[in-house]
């Protein structure tokens, strides 16, 4: 089994990439990844200690997805995943990456007749759909009422069936436009294909920023003494998003790795569900307790592009095609996320962000 991985030394591929190659010592994986994100450069040492085979280069690339040569699988990390990417006009590295670096991709599985494994995004949902949810709220959080105004939508979470007419991102639209193009692909050239909607993904080596990695952003923050602020929904902090730990995620694409026939064709929504979701008033607290340190957090009633109140990824149906089951909670992903902060502290504090 030759699996390559694209985006394979930011934070997801990269974990990927070492979870794989620890699982299988038989199979031969190689991390392509062009280093355009901030601290992906730290990833490279741990690859090459577990065996991964690091290639640079760039998914908009034909050469150089060409030179890795055969592969059986093809798992999709690379992306710009920032939500507000693109909203300044720079369009350009948005959608090369994410809409035809994806093409690319499916090229390169077309002439191979590779597997691919996509990871899509929460983000395809259109914002006015997920912003009409019908909310309660508590002393800490927004939570879904049991009835909801929408199909597809209920106190279990967003299911793929939720409606997806209308604006979502920049981001979002470029992902499931890649997502239409995988549907077609995997019709037109009966190419084993599945699509993975993941939300918040979170845990060791997430260089977390303001538009993107809210919990390792927020935990680094108290950890080095940052202040913080709450944007928008009254400037409460109770906005919440369930949280599935990097290592849940790499659990699932190993098993669709492992069983290309069974998930053929397969869109799911993947992520923590009510049970592991969290608000950012909740992670604040969450915080102090793990790290034993105090910062200041703010508020401001203005709301950012593209942001909504609430997003909980319902996974039944995901759930309904085999064992795979998220076993991290919130409080154990902030837990690894610290002790791999505690360890990395030298190398985070050169990174501007963190000085």
């Amino acid at each position: 089994m030759r699996v390559l991985i694209t985006g394979g030394a930011g934070f997801v591929g990269g974990n990927l990439a070492v979870g794989l190659a620890s699982r299988h010592p038989d199979w031969q994986i190689l991390s392509l990844d062009n280093l355009h994100r901030r601290g992906s450069g730290l990833n490279l040492p741990r690859l090459r200690e577990a065996g991964v085979q690091f290639v640079q280069g760039d998914v908009r690339n034909r050469d150089d997805l060409a030179a890795v040569g055969q592969i059986d699988a093809l798992v999709e990390c690379s992306a710009e995943p920032s939500v507000i990417a693109g909203t300044d006009g720079s369009v350009d590295y948005l959608v090369g990456t994410n809409l035809f670096g994806a093409f690319e991709c499916l090229e390169l599985c077309r002439q191979h007749d590779a597997q691919l494994v996509f990871l899509s995004t929460s983000r395809v949902y259109p914002v006015a759909h997920l912003c009409a949810a019908a909310l309660e709220e508590t002393d800490t959080r927004f939570r879904l009422a049991e009835h909801q105004p929408i199909p597809g939508l209920s106190a279990q979470g967003v299911s793929e069936s939720f409606p997806l007419d209308g604006a979502r991102t920049l981001y979002g639209t470029t992902k499931l436009a890649a997502e239409h193009l995988v549907e077609e692909y995997a019709a037109a050239f009966a190419l084993p294909t599945v699509v993975n909607r993941f939300g918040v993904i979170a845990g060791p080596w997430q260089m977390g920023k303001v538009d993107q990695g809210v919990l390792a952003y927020w935990l680094l923050a108290h950890h080095f003494g940052r202040p913080l602020e709450y944007i928008g929904f009254g400037g409460s902090g109770k906005q919440v998003r369930d949280v599935l730990h990097v290592e849940d995620a790499v659990e699932l694409i190993d098993l669709q790795l492992a069983d290309r026939e069974r998930w053929a064709g397969a869109v799911v929504n993947a992520g923590g569900g009510p049970e592991r979701s969290v608000s950012l008033l909740e992670l604040t607290e969450l915080c102090r307790e793990i790290t034993g340190r105090t910062t200041a957090v703010g508020g401001s009633t203005g709301e950012r592009p593209g942001d909504v109140p609430l997003y909980v990824s319902d996974c039944r149906h995901v759930f309904s095609l085999g064992d795979w089951r998220p076993r991290r909670d919130v409080r154990d992903i902030l837990g690894d996320l610290h002790e791999w902060i505690v360890r990395n502290e030298t190398d985070l504090r050169r990174m501007n962000e963190w000085a």
